[in-house]
């Protein structure tokens, strides 16, 4: 892109052509007030007009989120004119909102009252009729508030954008408008993935991932032998929620938080992953060599799954029966750890820190449970853990580096670290699959092919004395490409990995929020680098391990010895494999 002179303030700057007023500013030095927190690439209607600035030129202010530059643009940002109708704007946002704050999930990261404060709003200038509520509970991820909704629209995108899904649209019109399902029919009964990318993204509190937290605190009150695993994703992004740059891993400080927090073990559901690379990597060498259905595509992102039961109900036996890494360790946890420790399963208590409000919706299939006994009872996001420590009153960057618990199943290797990234799991099967076909380890280790957030990456591997067509993806607007081929018989692959979120779990609706007014520290472009920073915490990890493939884990080789006997046996199919169905159909 070229560049033009721009005015703003009266200084001159040469800016890139393609930005919009609000990011030519903030790459200038300046922050307009807005509830842009930094450019989601979404929020691009204009409509809350909180960032109005003046233009010589244009009639009237102009909403700076979505007016483009141009040659010789003059902007004034600090004049009366452009205070007062900022201020009003936010005044007039505020007229319309619940403002129970105290209450509020939002309370602490909420940007309406953080550009409140930054335009000077004053309390109820605007008081009358408020539009019709809705709130709306049913699902088990995710909690709607229209009292709250500010109709900035960045759900409604941030949906089509990553999963090319109208879930979510605007409802009525006017000053009765909400947002809501088609219909405002609840999340629960719609072809919502469940995914958390829009309560990601919402501004305010009227998308909230639904707590676990009493959950948790009454399995405690009533002397559970309560127990937790992490997800990889999570060492990656919690230190955010405690003021640490994005891309800090904290896996020793979460580590020792947790064991603070009363849990009687703390497992890393890395060696859950590496239980289902040992599962997922021997199901798809059977159906290679057995003629079975190809291509097989990962199950380990619920939201995917939501996603293929809802769209593709007649291809589900191209998904790998293996569970997710955390419902596995979950069945692991109720049956052999039980056995070994003497334990009534129904007196252990599974708790999973997931970047992903999905997960939530997953262990409450009735698949994931065993004789009414589920493998993982309650979900917290990493920003609920990040709760809990708060409450908890430690200081979390105070905290000593400690390791997790070893016995049973402590141990994990490097490949089930970059489960959170797209194309982790792909490389770890890799890794695996390598191995059990050369019968040596894959020289590199790395499988560059499949690392980035391309939309679409692809390869073909000579492995075993077979070539190997591979492709990865995430968000299922760029899944559907790859199923539409599936289900017309048209695909080249024989392995897919498919995540819901953008870039895998590194950038799940459960993550902490990213918002360019609280980093400070960090870069403007902070949208475009904050996943890669997670994803390279996890890959720093794995190339600190002294085991990086899955099938050298030592506890791994113990537990199919002594418990499961080997990959795929009837009893690693009754604990840590399941079944899917098609649901009513949605056609996109």
């Amino acid at each position: 892109m070229s560049n033009v002179n721009i005015t703003i303030e009266g200084q001159s700057y040469s800016v890139d052509s393609s930005l919009t007023v609000l990011e030519a500013a903030r790459s200038c030095g300046y922050e307009i007030p807005s509830l842009c927190s930094f450019n989601h690439g979404e929020c691009n209607q204009g409509s809350c007009r909180v960032c109005l600035v003046e233009v010589e030129g244009a009639r009237g202010l102009v909403a700076s989120c979505v007016y483009p530059v141009n040659e010789g643009m003059v902007v004034k940002i600090n004049t009366p004119k452009a205070i007062k109708a900022r201020r009003t704007s936010v005044e007039l946002l505020l007229s319309n909102h619940s403002q129970n704050c105290q209450q509020c999930h939002k309370n602490g990261r909420c940007e309406l009252l953080d550009v409140a404060k930054a335009v000077g709003a004053r309390e109820n200038m605007f008081t009358g009729e408020k539009t019709e509520v809705f709130y709306d509970d049913l699902s088990p991820s995710i909690i709607r508030d229209t009292s709250k909704c500010i109709l900035c629209g960045r759900c409604i995108a941030r949906c089509k954008n990553a999963h090319g899904n109208g879930v979510l649209g605007y409802e009525r019109r006017g000053f009765n408008a909400f947002v809501a399902p088609a219909g405002n029919i609840s999340l629960a009964q719609s072809p919502c993935l469940m995914c958390g990318q829009c309560v990601a993204v919402c501004p305010v509190g009227a998308l909230i991932e639904k707590t676990d937290l009493p959950l948790v605190d009454k399995a405690f009150e009533e002397g559970k032998h309560v127990i937790v695993q992490t997800a990889p994703a999570v060492r990656a992004g919690l230190g955010e929620e405690f003021g640490m740059p994005i891309g800090t891993a904290v896996t020793g400080k979460m580590v020792a938080a947790l064991r603070r927090l009363g849990f009687e073990k703390v497992y890393d559901t890395d060696f859950g992953a590496d239980l289902t690379i040992m599962e997922e990597a021997t199901e798809l060498l059977n159906r290679i060599k057995n003629g079975g259905k190809l291509p097989m595509i990962t199950s380990c992102s619920p939201g995917w799954i939501n996603y293929a039961e809802t769209y593709y109900g007649d291809i589900l036996d191209h998904v790998s029966s293996c569970k997710s890494p955390h419902q596995m360790q979950g069945a692991i946890l109720k049956s052999y750890y039980c056995q070994v420790h003497n334990i009534d399963p129904k007196d252990l208590f599974v708790v999973s820190i997931m970047p992903c409000t999905a997960k939530k919706f997953e262990k409450e299939r009735p698949q994931m449970q065993k004789g009414g006994i589920k493998d993982v009872d309650a979900v917290l996001t990493v920003r609920e853990l990040g709760d809990m420590i708060k409450r908890s009153g430690m200081l979390f960057t105070r905290l000593p580096d400690e390791d997790y618990d070893h016995d049973i199943m402590g141990t994990y290797t490097g490949a089930a670290v970059i489960f959170g990234v797209t194309g982790g799991v792909m490389e770890a099967a890799l890794r695996t699959a390598y191995y059990v076909l050369e019968g040596k380890e894959y020289g590199p280790i790395k499988f560059e092919q499949v690392r980035g957030f391309d939309d679409l990456k692809e390869a073909s591997l000579e492995i075993g004395g077979m070539t190997l067509n591979i492709a990865v993806t995430s968000g299922m607007k760029n899944a559907k490409p790859l199923l539409d081929d599936i289900r017309e018989g048209k695909s080249k692959y024989h392995f897919i990995e498919i995540m819901c979120c953008p870039g895998g779990c590194v950038n799940g609706g459960g993550m902490p929020f990213v918002r360019h007014r609280f980093l400070p520290n960090e870069e403007i472009n902070i949208l475009d680098t904050y996943r890669q920073k997670r994803a390279a915490a996890l890959y720093s990890e794995d190339e600190r391990q002294e085991l990086r493939q899955s099938h050298n884990n030592p506890q791994i080789k113990e537990l199919y010895e002594k418990f499961l006997g080997e990959p795929n046996s009837h009893k690693a199919h009754e604990l840590l494999h399941t079944d899917y169905a098609a649901r009513e159909p949605f056609r996109i």
